[in-house]
């Protein structure tokens, strides 16, 4: 049984491509002397497949454990799965951010950006930014589809999601740190990988 098979059990059809999306991106085994993470496997770090009762090598640690990490502490313990039944393109980035950056991280890129739309608070009142999506979050998100539209309150944010990670890559990568080495990389794999136009489909 593949591990979209086994996900399924879990995960709907958005969140296994989600997924899928990210092992793509991530790539298999890798131990980068630059990387305070240390050794990761499909993007899972040695320390949170641990924390998931993992005990194997790095470089046997199978997919669908993998897949399992990442529905439980990027999607479901972030808040992210109400955002993935109201906007597929908006889930994907910040799910994918989080598994970057830590869930925390574009939990607050988002509430800034919700923030930012919201005109001043004519459009709806303006939400804590603190790193923590709940039911305020979820329903600023709402209220931005209800004042523009589906199609382009999910463009708007998606954009504003990739504004803000640039500039977080950009503060990272100064000063030739050791970031820096990871830079290519996530310019190219992590900037403008979900692509807006998929929030007019």
């Amino acid at each position: 049984m593949s591990w979209q098979q086994q996900a399924l059990r879990w995960g709907t059809p958005a969140v296994v491509a989600i997924i899928s999306g990210i092992f793509a991106i991530e790539g298999g085994f890798i131990d980068h002397p630059s990387d305070p993470g240390g050794a990761t496997n499909h993007g899972v770090t040695e320390r949170v497949a641990r924390k998931h009762g993992y005990q194997g090598d790095m470089q046997a640690l199978p997919q669908d454990e993998a897949a399992r990490i990442y529905h439980v502490d990027y999607i479901v313990k972030p808040g992210f799965a109400p955002l993935v039944e109201l906007s597929r393109p908006v889930a994907e980035e910040i799910i994918d951010s989080g598994v970057n950056a830590g869930p925390a991280q574009p939990s607050r890129w988002l509430q800034t950006a919700l923030n930012s739309l919201n005109r001043r608070g004519a459009d709806y009142p303006n939400i804590a930014v603190d790193g923590l999506v709940g039911p305020g979050t979820i329903a600023a998100y709402r209220n931005l589809q209800r004042r523009r539209g589906a199609a382009a309150a999910c463009e708007m944010v998606v954009k504003l999601l990739d504004a803000q990670q640039a500039a977080h890559y950009l503060r990272l990568a100064s000063n030739d740190n050791a970031y820096e080495d990871f830079m290519p990389g996530w310019t190219i794999n992590r900037i403008g990988n979900v692509d807006f136009r998929e929030c007019r489909s």
